[in-house]
């Protein structure tokens, strides 16, 4: 009996990690600002049009293409977008958004806001990699390992469960570039680490994207 008992709450144990890591959740979070204006027709850096109407945004690193969730934490509205230009270029902002994304989240009138960042999935003809560098009881070390990879350069994102551990991955490693990012993780001191496909698509790349009201990607 003690050894059944043993095995039931090794079970109990295995479905609840099971769940959590199902109900993990991957973002990133900072401040977000918006622009248009002057740079509407403009060539965006991916080599599209720049269209202030569309759903689209500036990412520092993101590979264009990919595809992110926005949320705004002062309201809760969400919106999706397609990473298509390079920027913000001022310290401390971490997605530049067009007009009508900024519309939907309801941040024209202040110009920026605290958003958080979902990757729901990279536009890529790559096959690319996400590295779990380590998995942490107390955020505040999550934190700091996020901030030495950021600084290393690393697309970093937090992964936080329902049983209060928090995960740190490095997104969007290429395949031929795997053994030395390895290399230079190690170099940090994350020698334990898992790797794992992130999900990709195929590019889609268009001059003519819907508008908000046609997309239906805007979240309320």
């Amino acid at each position: 009996m003690p050894i059944y008992r043993s095995v039931k709450k090794l079970c109990i144990l295995l479905l609840m990690v099971t769940a959590a890591a199902l109900n993990a959740d991957s973002e990133l979070q900072g401040v977000a600002s918006w622009y248009g204006g002057k740079f509407h027709g403009r060539l965006t850096s991916s080599g599209e049009v720049f269209d202030t109407n569309d759903l689209t945004a500036a990412h520092k690193s993101l590979p264009f293409g990919t595809i992110v969730k926005v949320t705004n934490l002062d309201n809760g509205r969400s919106v999706v977008v397609r990473i298509n230009d390079r920027g913000p270029f001022v310290e401390g902002r971490i997605i530049d958004l067009s007009r009508a994304a900024a519309e939907a989240l309801g941040m024209l009138g202040l110009g920026v806001a605290h958003v958080s960042l979902e990757i729901v999935s990279f536009a890529t003809d790559k096959e690319l990699y996400a590295i779990q560098v380590g998995a942490y009881g107390l955020e505040k070390n999550a934190d700091r390992a996020r901030e030495s990879l950021e600084t290393a350069g690393f697309v970093v994102t937090i992964e936080k469960t329902g049983m209060g551990i928090v995960r740190v991955l490095v997104r969007g490693i290429a395949n031929k570039d795997l053994p030395d990012t390895r290399r230079r993780l190690e170099t940090l001191g994350f020698s334990q680490y898992l790797v794992k496909r992130e999900k990709t698509e195929a590019p889609q790349i268009s001059q003519n994207t819907a508008s908000p009201a046609e997309s239906g990607v805007t979240i309320p």
